[in-house]
């Protein structure tokens, strides 16, 4: 167990403006009780992302996976942006229940490092509001694995009727990590169709900057990027 007033308090969401705005937070329930509409829809939305970049990590289809993501990560950041709009989940227990030992998605995190190597590194500013910075490079399979591991901690709440805790984890991990995110690999998916609907040239990456490019050359990644957009949206090169 974890005392989330010591282990989480730094990081507790504080949303006091949404209340000026109207935004309540829906009626949350302990254990063993029936979760309201919200929290079911909730649920299945974070069990419909974690399902589907489980099934696109296979690879079984991989001209629609760059699609099916921005499809996902949309979906997704929209149950986030409900979960941001209400005022502070408080869940029944001071002591968050222990969910037993974590999945490991090391082999989800290899899967789409491996179906996505051409488009996996991409660069972002973490901070907009922050103080000027040059941008630091991510990788689209280390964040979904990591997005994806985030959301199952609290699937994991729900199937065991801790609903509430539930609901808080989602809210707390969205405001603190897994919405900003999703918001970044949104943006490096859009950018990517961009470039191919606009017939626009995949940028060389700044000095430096990891690429992990296994020796592949500036020009190297952008046509084996090109081409792989270019297969999955029908467009021929």
């Amino acid at each position: 167990m974890s005392d989330r007033t010591i282990n989480q308090q730094p990081h507790t969401p504080h949303q006091q403006s949404h209340g000026e705005l109207g935004a309540h937070a829906p009626h949350v329930h302990g254990h063993g009780s029936e979760p309201d509409d919200f929290a079911v829809q909730i649920a299945d939305s974070v069990e419909s992302f974690v399902l589907a970049v489980t099934e696109v990590a296979k690879g079984d289809e991989p001209g629609s996976a760059v699609s099916l993501l921005l499809l996902e990560v949309s979906q997704l950041l929209l149950a986030g942006g409900r979960l941001g709009a209400i005022e502070d989940v408080v869940p029944e227990d001071r002591f968050e229940p222990d969910t037993g030992p974590e999945p490991d998605g090391e082999q989800l995190r290899e899967r789409l490092a491996e179906l996505l190597a051409p488009i996996d590194v991409y660069h972002e500013v973490f901070d907009p509001y922050g103080p000027p910075e040059k941008p630091n490079a991510f990788r689209i399979s280390d964040d979904l694995a990591g997005v994806v591991s985030e959301l199952q901690h609290g699937l994991t709440h729900y199937r065991e009727g801790r609903v509430s805790e539930a609901l808080w984890w989602w809210q707390f991990s969205y405001l603190s990590n897994w919405g900003t995110t999703c918001t970044a690999v949104l943006r490096a998916l859009q950018s990517l169709i961009a470039h191919v609907r606009l017939d626009s040239p995949i940028g060389a990456a700044p000095d430096g900057a990891d690429t992990d490019d296994d020796g592949l050359t500036d020009e190297q990644l952008e046509q084996q990027a090109g081409d792989l957009m270019a297969a999955e949206l029908g467009l021929g090169r």
